[in-house]
Parts: structure tokens; sequence; C-alpha cells
């Protein structure tokens, strides 16, 4: 990716870093208070201990500056780019004391945005040379949502609906309360305000028939094999807007990708990525900081 997508509005995250800096600081950094001079002043190195694709930087460049306005975080890198173990992804300095109190939260919001956006990267790549797209889902941590549908983008994945009010998604349990999946297209497209498609989920190719027939501009292929996905793509694929998901791993995610299928939704992206490896180091210089 040459460059990294817009970061949110930041009234969508700083709250979340306001709320996280107030979990870890309390009433203060004791351990620093007790053993560093206040005067003192000092620097470091963000770095990456895995192979990653980076994400989060300004993120925490802002939690450096809300414990303390003097700390910066220079980055070294963009969003969005690769990094391999031993590169240096940041460069901090300021105040020792608030350097070391924004350490953690700060490596919280990196190694996590950074872990989304990395696995995103994987099935990003696993799907290469196809037409399909890799897309997130709501399974978002709660409040979290914004920074990590950015992440997703930032691995090169594309963002689903946002919230409940960006798009009409008829799940099973729509259509059981309907009473089918023809009664609840119809009334999803007797009510549904011009800009908004309609998807609906369906289990079987009557199911996926029906809704077609009813008005259905999209359809969630949920919990197929490959070759239920295939066999609904080459009956109703040029009429119809087709996305699979459930049950796809990094392992069969080619396998969905190769029946045509537009798009594949992922829920794990953002429920299950494993946490990016980061740690800052300081320079060996700052020992003279050190309270006597």
């Amino acid at each position: 990716m040459d460059r990294p997508p817009p970061l949110p509005p930041a009234h969508t995250w700083t709250p979340l870093v306001e709320l996280a800096l107030a979990e870890d600081l309390r009433s203060g950094d004791v351990t620093s208070r007790l053993v560093i001079a206040e005067d003192a002043g000092g620097r470091g190195r963000i770095e990456a201990r895995s192979p990653l694709v980076v994400c989060g930087l300004e993120v925490a460049a802002e939690v450096f500056a809300a414990v303390d306005p003097a700390c910066e975080l220079e980055p070294q890198v963009q969003d969005a780019a690769r990094a391999e173990p031993g590169d240096v992804l940041a460069r901090v300095h300021g105040p020792l004391r608030g350097v070391l109190a924004g350490e953690r939260t700060a490596l919280n919001f990196l190694q996590h945005l950074s872990g989304v956006a990395t696995l995103t990267a994987r099935y990003v790549e696993a799907v290469a040379g196809t037409s399909t797209r890799i897309l997130d889902t709501r399974k978002t941590l709660p409040a979290w949502r914004a920074l990590e549908k950015y992440a997703v983008a930032c691995g090169g994945g594309c963002n689903h609906r946002f919230a409940l009010d960006d798009a009409i998604l008829l799940k099973d349990n729509h259509v059981a309360a309907a009473g089918g999946v023809e009664l609840a297209v119809k009334a999803a497209r007797g009510g549904a305000p011009s800009h908004l498609q309609v998807q609906v989920e369906v289990e079987s190719l009557d199911d996926a028939r029906a809704a077609v027939e009813a008005g259905a501009d999209a359809l969630l292929l949920d919990n197929r094999t490959p070759g239920q996905v295939r066999e609904i793509v080459e009956t109703l694929g040029e009429r119809v807007s087709l996305e699979a998901s459930g049950g796809i791993t990094l392992e069969n995610v080619r396998a969905y990708a190769e029946t045509g299928v537009q798009r594949i939704s992922i829920g794990a992206l953002t429920h299950s990525a494993p946490a990016a490896d980061v740690a800052l180091e300081l320079s060996e210089d700052v020992a003279g900081g050190v309270r006597t």
C-alpha cells in the first residue's frame, strides 16, 4: 500500500485513549516518581519484534502527548507499512517520567492495531490474483470499532457496514421473525431508503433464488461450503452481489475466493487477531536521569 488510509476522526478514538490512560495511571506512576528525577529527559525507539503491518502510530503519539505535552513521538514509517524484526517504527523523546508513564498504553494500541492489520494482510495475500475482496464485520471490541476498521484498511482489507444504520442486512433471525426469506426481503424492500441496498442471509440455492426474485440487492452466504457457494455464484452471480462468510480460515479462504464470490467477510480479523510484538527501548544515555 503506497499510503495509509485516512485515520478516523479524532473524536471517534481519543476518548478511548483517555479511558486507557485513566485505567493505567490512576493517581500516577509511583515507580517513576521514586527512581526518576523530575527534570530528567529521555529518548527511546519503538521497534518491531516480529514481521508485521504497522498500524496505530498517530494513536500512540496521542497517548504520549496526553501524558505530557512535552513528550513527542516521531514516526519513522507510515501506518500500513511492512516491518521486520528490529525495524524502528518510531522514536520518542521528552520528559522521562512521561515517556515511561505512556509506554504501556501506547504499546497496547500499537500491538493490537498492528495485529489486526497484519492478520488482514495475510488474508488479502491468500486471495491475491482473484477478484474477491476481504471484508471485516461488526465483531469488534466495544468502543474500538473505528480504530479496528482502520487497521483492517491498513492491512489491505475493506470495511463492511460500521453500524446498524449503514445498511440493511437481514440475518437469519430477521428472516425467521418475518416468516421466511421472501417475506423478509419484500418488507425491507418496501420501506428501504433509496440509498440503502437490501442484503439477506440465505442457506440454500432455493432461498437464494427466492431472495433475488423478491428484490434483494445482495446475498450473504453464511456457513456454506465452497461447493455450495460456487453453485450459487454460477446460478445467480450475474444478477446479485454475493458475499461468503462463516467458517472461513486462512487455510480455506482461497478455495472460497476461487468460487468467484465477490466478497468474503471474516469476523476473526478483529475479534481474534493476535497482538503484534512491539517494544520500546530507551537510549543508553538516559541513565543519568535516575533519582539519587
